[in-house]
């Protein structure tokens, strides 16, 4: 059995607007069993409708989006297993894997937006 050292990062990310915004990963660093339960925590707090995206990036490597909820339904999911729940009530969308590989080890960011980056229509986010 290996355990997985998992780095969770926040990016600040500013709105436009003075609403109030953040968000935020209260884990630091999360150890999970390899093909054990990976889950992140994401909090937020914005008083429109957020757009939320769940970035990872793998050693020497760039970010990459693992999924995004922009509207619908609120169980999402995106690439490599990976899938996060849009909890408005709760103000959460929490990133989980049912069964964590040793690749998984990664920085893992959350982030909300207040509008959907231009390249998050593009090609290389179709999830």
């Amino acid at each position: 059995m290996f355990l997985l050292l998992i780095p969770v990062l926040g990016l600040p990310f500013s709105l436009r607007d003075a609403r109030a915004q953040s968000v935020t990963q209260p884990d630091k660093h999360v150890t999970v069993s390899e093909e054990g339960l990976l889950e992140l925590k994401c909090n937020y707090s914005y008083s429109g409708a957020p757009y939320l995206f769940w970035y990872v990036q793998y050693p020497s490597q760039g970010l990459q989006l693992l999924l995004k909820y922009l509207s619908g339904p609120p169980l999402v999911e995106g690439i490599k297993g990976f899938k996060a729940e849009f909890k408005k009530d709760e103000t959460s969308f929490y990133l989980r894997k049912t069964s964590a590989l040793w690749s998984d080890s990664a920085k893992y960011f959350c982030v909300l937006g207040d509008t959907v980056p231009k390249s998050a229509g593009g090609a290389e986010h179709k999830l």
